[in-house]
């Protein structure tokens, strides 16, 4: 059986709750703070609406080698302005289950990812693990910090 691996990030962002919200429960941001080289891309159709447990959301992403690949999410908790879970559906792992947490503190909010996440195809799964899916995780969220920071400013 694969090992069911953690990633643990958190950043500050100078902005309200209410905005900092407003951008990472809305499934059209994603793409602007994804690598280019992923091509990722929404398939499901916009939504305008407070996120909400139960909604779906579909992506294309292309991470390894420009292979496409589907990736399907469902957003299975949310407590508004806290926290909201996706948990992915289809796709490229076992297991995808996605923390994401926002706390108000002195000079914004407290964004807080926790992702716990299993490789498909025990052994060899754990192999690509160590040789490129844990570096590529881990350069993804970089990513995502400094395209907040593009964003939202620093502090």
């Amino acid at each position: 059986m694969s090992r069911i691996y953690e990633l643990s990030r958190a950043q500050i962002i100078p902005a309200s709750l209410e905005a900092v919200w407003a951008y990472f429960s809305d499934p059209g941001n994603l793409a602007e703070i994804t690598p280019d080289y992923m091509r990722f891309h929404v398939t499901s159709p916009p939504h305008q609406g407070e996120i909400y447990p139960g909604q779906i959301i579909t992506y294309k992403i292309c991470p390894v080698l420009g292979i496409p690949l589907t990736w399907m999410t469902e957003i299975t908790h949310v407590k508004q302005h806290r926290y909201f879970v996706d948990e992915q559906r289809v796709g490229p792992y076992s297991i995808w289950h996605h923390q994401h947490r926002f706390e108000s503190v002195e000079g914004g909010v407290l964004m807080q990812d926790l992702v716990h996440y299993q490789m498909p195809l025990g052994f060899i799964g754990n192999i690509a693990h160590a040789l490129f899916v844990k570096r590529q995780l881990e350069e993804l969220f970089h990513y995502r910090t400094e395209k907040v920071k593009a964003v939202f400013g620093e502090m």
